[in-house]
């Protein structure tokens, strides 16, 4: 199967509202352009560089989002055009973003990201970090990024029922937390969760986003 079949095959399978980010991390810019020309417009980087040596090779309509561990010195690399952050886990890397994206006059869209695997090398936030994080007087005074929703990756297993129970656990922290700070902000309602191997299990738990790379462009 070829990229084109494959992004038909997976399109048919996700419902109406999720939104599928196409992740071309590794891939050359013939891979993403023939993703491109098969209809997709959200692609997903997991390095800041990388990132920014593509973009400008790429068509402007493109959205491109952010699915990797930011580090604070990479962030203008990619803040005049990134559409979403998916890996905000600190407030120090919050902090920069909001700094580069004032620069750039613009408002930059991030999610949260919770660790929610039983593996020790993830990252992402607790829930206690994310509440001193959304608490405190210098998140109140960032005027230039959004939190639009969280983000997580579950447990790489094949017990199905471990990846659902993470899953369903990002999403019941997702409505605490709109509940206690965002009640008012239609903006918060994103959980980017699901990747080749599970996204269809995400979905049924609530996933808005996906990000599928190997089931899409082939194994790295």
């Amino acid at each position: 199967m070829n990229i084109a079949e494959n992004l038909e095959r997976i399109k048919k399978e996700i419902p109406e509202g999720v939104k599928l980010v196409a992740v071309s991390k590794t891939k050359p810019v013939e891979d993403i352009m023939t993703a491109y020309n098969a209809g997709q417009r959200i692609f997903g980087e997991n390095k800041a560089q990388e990132l920014g040596f593509k973009q400008p090779q790429l068509p402007g309509d493109i959205q491109w989002h952010f699915i990797g561990h930011l580090q604070t010195n990479k962030v203008k690399y990619i803040i005049p055009f990134v559409n979403l952050i998916h890996s905000i886990d600190r407030i120090k890397v919050l902090r920069e973003v909001n700094k580069q994206a004032a620069k750039n006059n613009r408002i930059v869209d991030c999610l949260l990201q919770f660790h929610i695997a039983t593996e020790e090398t993830k990252f992402g936030l607790n829930l206690e970090e994310a509440d001193e994080l959304l608490s405190s007087e210098e998140f109140g005074k960032m005027e230039n990024i959004r939190i639009c929703g969280v983000m997580g990756m579950a447990t790489y297993t094949k017990d199905t029922n471990v990846v659902r129970k993470e899953f369903r656990h990002l999403k019941e922290i997702k409505d605490g937390l709109k509940e206690k700070y965002f009640d008012d902000s239609e903006y918060f309602k994103e959980i980017s969760m699901g990747m080749s191997g599970d996204y269809m299990i995400a979905i049924e738990e609530g996933s808005t986003i996906v990000r599928i790379g190997s089931a899409i462009f082939g194994a790295r």
